[in-house]
């Protein structure tokens, strides 16, 4: 099985979803990871509109790059721009592909109140997984 690891700059939000919906959509076909820039923990609200679609990502953890550097990885997808920028050199056989999402605690802050700001985190983790849905389209699976 093909190895993806999906990473951003904190690994709190938007690679902790991509692991989850990968493994629930794909976790016959894909050996899933995220990691970070720097770890920043699980964001609570990550992990509660995941739950509220079903996933639960409370047993995942918030790891660096590091933790990474000697395993095979086949593909890593980087979901924001700074780990985009500063995506550290991976193998020439693995694939690396960008696709970037908003940044829902950065969204929040404008929010008028706690609902409203759990739907920032509900718009991208439904981008998310229509992303992660369509992988095929990115990528060869099998």
């Amino acid at each position: 099985m093909k190895r993806i690891l999906y990473l951003c700059t904190g690994n709190s939000c938007r690679s902790q979803m991509a692991e989850g919906w990968t493994r629930h959509i794909h976790g016959d076909k894909l050996i899933v990871y995220s990691a970070g820039i720097e770890a920043h923990g699980l964001n609570p609200n990550a992990v509660k509109v995941m739950g509220e679609a079903g996933v639960d990502i409370t047993s995942q953890t918030s790891d660096t790059i590091d933790k990474f550097a000697d395993d095979p990885i086949d593909i890593v997808v980087t979901v924001c721009g700074h780990a985009h920028e500063t995506c550290p050199i991976f193998p020439k056989s693995a694939t690396i592909i960008h696709h970037g999402f908003d940044d829902p605690p950065k969204l929040a802050k404008e929010a008028a109140d706690e609902e409203a700001a759990l739907d920032c985190y509900r718009r991208v983790r439904d981008e998310i997984k229509a992303f992660v849905e369509n992988l095929s389209d990115h990528l060869d699976l099998a």
